[in-house]
Formats: structure tokens, sequence, C-alpha cells
């Protein structure tokens, strides 16, 4: 019988609030830090471009069983884009398509475009995307030469903020919901003003709880590891149960805990009606995430290892 090889690295769980720098992709910055924690098992919550900087949930451990809960939370960016100019990825690495001059622009006009794109609305995903197409990300039939037809997907828009308009060059800031690209809509926002547009600068400062206040840079962690300083490194832990603040918590008796680790259903009295929850034990320790079912009964949803 084959031995199971032993797992390399350290045991750590929780979420490490990553203020990941421009020109790094997503994955290298995962790995970067899974290497510096000397961690066994890490995983972000949703991909920035290597051209976006800004917060970047990285889960350690257990904590990757909640991060499809993180991803599917709102997101905040502060973003600039340049007028006048469109490109083949929505950005400044893409090849020029057009050129057209920037019309003479004031505030209140500015402010009218950007605010007719509040609320739901259906948005075309660009071909420079992670989306897959028979098993092949869209970038790379983009590389190809290759387009194809994409389905719309509804999105959501909650505040969208003129910062600053400077000749050729519109700031914002915009608050939206998962899926929305926002070289998209700089590009759709462009077309309003009649110029069209494209992304100089990304920051994501906000995803669900999570603020970019409260991130660490790489270049921090790096140099705490370079002094073998793992403690204070993993200060900058936080404890899985942070990212579900935003969810009622019901508490289990002894017997209710039993069966939910068996996988079972259990009545549990003044629970919430419907939804998401987070579960405790009597000793208040947190168990993970409950889902409440047609019965008012509450199911385990994901739970930590006991």
């Amino acid at each position: 019988m084959a031995r199971r090889r032993k797992a390399r690295g350290r045991d750590v769980s929780g979420i490490i609030l990553l203020d990941k720098p421009k020109g790094v992709s997503s994955n290298e910055a995962l790995q970067q830090v899974k290497r510096i924690f000397h961690a066994q098992k890490a995983g972000h919550t949703g991909s920035l471009d290597p051209l976006a900087s800004g917060l970047l949930p990285i889960c350690f451990g257990e904590a990757t069983k909640f991060s499809n809960y993180v991803l599917t939370a709102d997101k905040s960016y502060a973003t600039e884009c340049q007028l006048g100019v469109t490109t083949a990825t929505g950005d400044q690495e893409g090849d020029v398509l057009e050129t057209k001059p920037v019309p003479v622009l004031n505030e209140q006009t500015i402010t009218e475009v950007l605010e007719s794109f509040l609320g739901e609305s259906m948005q075309i995903p660009p071909m420079y995307s992670a989306l897959k197409q028979n098993g092949q990300p869209l970038y790379k039939l983009a590389r190809e030469g290759i387009e194809v037809e994409r389905e719309p997907r509804q999105i959501w828009i909650s505040s969208i903020t003129l910062k600053s308009i400077d000749g050729d060059k519109l700031s914002f800031d915009v608050s939206c919901s998962k899926g929305t690209y926002i070289r998209t809509l700089a590009e759709d926002i462009g077309e309003k003003l009649g110029c069209g547009g494209h992304v100089t600068e990304l920051r994501r400062f906000d995803l669900g709880v999570f603020h970019i206040n409260e991130s660490v840079t790489l270049e921090k962690l790096h140099a705490l590891r370079d002094e073998k300083a793992f403690a204070e490194m993993d200060e900058y832990i936080q404890s899985i149960e942070t990212a579900l603040t935003d969810l009622p918590s019901v508490s289990l008796t002894d017997d209710s805990a039993f069966y939910i680790k068996q996988g079972q259903a259990v009545q549990v009295p003044k629970s919430p009606v419907d939804g998401l929850v987070t579960l405790y034990d009597s000793k208040k320790q947190f168990m993970g995430m409950g889902e409440i079912q047609d019965d008012g009964k509450v199911k385990p949803s994901r739970l930590l290892k006991s």
C-alpha cells in the first residue's frame, strides 16, 4: 500500500489581506505569499489583472473552504481612464485600435454619464479575460486573433463617483458586483462620451467586509521573512470568520453541533428564516457555515475539520 506523502510547510489557517503591486499576476503574488509563510495550502479570492493593484485576500489552510463566499462579495475600485484612445485589451497594455478627439466635457455631463451605469445592467465580458469557452481561456483565443461570441452577464453597480477630470484623464471610484469588468465599463463610458477610452490605473480598495487599510505589502512580508520573524508575520493572518461577519450567526447546543458534524440538518430556535449563517458551538467556537432550508432547519454548508 502506497504511503501518503507528508504535507510540506506549516499548517496555518486564516486570511491575509495583501496589497498586490502592479506588474505582478495574482497567481504569482499567491505563490510568493505561500512561500513567505511556508504554508501547506493557499489560494486567492478573485484575480486582479497584472495592471491592477490593491486588495487581494489570500486564504491559508481551512480558509480556502470559504473562498467562494468572498469571491461573490461586492468590490470597489479607484479607476483612471484615458479618454480618446481605444485599445484591444481595454487597458494600456493593448494595441491601439482607434483614436478620437476628446470633446470639451464639464463635471455635470460626466457625472450624468457615470450615473447612467448605476443599478442592474447586462455587460459583455471582454475577450481578454480568464473566462473559458470549450475549456480554452478567452485571452488565449484573443492572442491568436480569434474573437468568439460572449453571452452578456448581469452586473450591478451600486455607486460610481467622479473624482477628477484632467484633460483626457478621467478618474472615478466604482462599487460593483462580482463579475463586473472595469475595463469594459471604462470602454462603455468612453463610448457614451463620444470618444472611447481605456483603463490606465486600477486599484481595488474594498472586497466584501475587507478594506485596503487592513492590508500588508509583499515588500513588508519579504522583509519579515528575511528576518525569520514568523510570529510577527502571523499577526497579519486574520481569523476565517472575519470574512463572514456580514452573515447572521447561529449558536448550537452540543447535540446540534454533533449532528451538524455528521452532515445532518438540525432545528435551531430563533434562527434566521433563510440564507447563509455562521455556526458556533456551545463554547462559542467557530465551526463553519450553514444554510437555512425551506423547512427552517439549519444544514451544514462548509465546516472546519474537527
